[in-house]
């Protein structure tokens, strides 16, 4: 039998991570751990953005939600400045992780740094594996969370999002976004927000 290469083992390491959520979510008849799931779909959009992307890009967007359930976005303020310090704190905790995961798994310091950078969506719109992160992040909130989401948010907010969502978004990521399936409303709101 042969070894299973350092990507092998550093994918097997973080689904077991990502397997550790104790928040759960159906999906077709099976129950699995919500972060699971979330990291299944990254790596399922990336397929679509990134034409044969690397192994650091696929453990980039594999890890980008890893562990967040450790720390609630309720510690943190209500309001923007909460919002965003408490997803660079995320970004930062699971960059070091995957970083740790990687350099057990057999990957040099400078790769695991690499992809820690591109978790922590350092170089978004110059950084082509930062890139790939951020599509599959707004692609999979477009695809699974945008629906409920667009209930609870204001109006002219929920199109401010949309907006500052598709600036992040690269060209590739804006053509497979338009191919969702969306409600009426949703629609609507993604064609207002572009129109402005």
């Amino acid at each position: 039998m042969t070894e299973p290469t350092p990507f092998q083992r550093a994918m097997t390491e973080l689904d077991a991570l990502h397997a550790q959520d104790p928040r759960q979510v159906e999906v077709e008849g099976e129950t699995l751990p919500l972060e699971l799931w979330h990291a299944g779909r990254m790596s399922a959009w990336l397929e679509r953005v990134v034409e044969a992307p690397s192994e650091l890009v696929q453990l980039a967007v594999r890890s980008q939600h890893l562990q967040r359930w450790e720390v609630p976005r309720s510690e943190y303020p209500e309001g923007r400045v909460g919002y965003l310090t408490w997803r660079r704190d995320q970004g930062k905790r699971a960059g070091e992780t995957t970083a740790r995961v990687m350099e057990t798994a057999g990957y040099s310091a400078e790769e695991a740094a690499e992809v820690s950078r591109m978790i922590r969506k350092q170089g978004l719109g110059r950084d082509p594996g930062t890139q790939a992160v951020e599509d599959c992040a707004c692609l999979v909130f477009l695809e699974n969370y945008f629906a409920d989401f667009s209930k609870q948010v204001e109006h002219d907010h929920l199109v401010r999002i949309v907006q500052m969502t598709w600036k992040k978004m690269s060209p590739k990521a804006h053509e497979l976004a338009l191919t969702l399936p969306m409600s009426a409303e949703a629609r609507a709101v993604v064609e207002e927000a572009l129109a402005g």
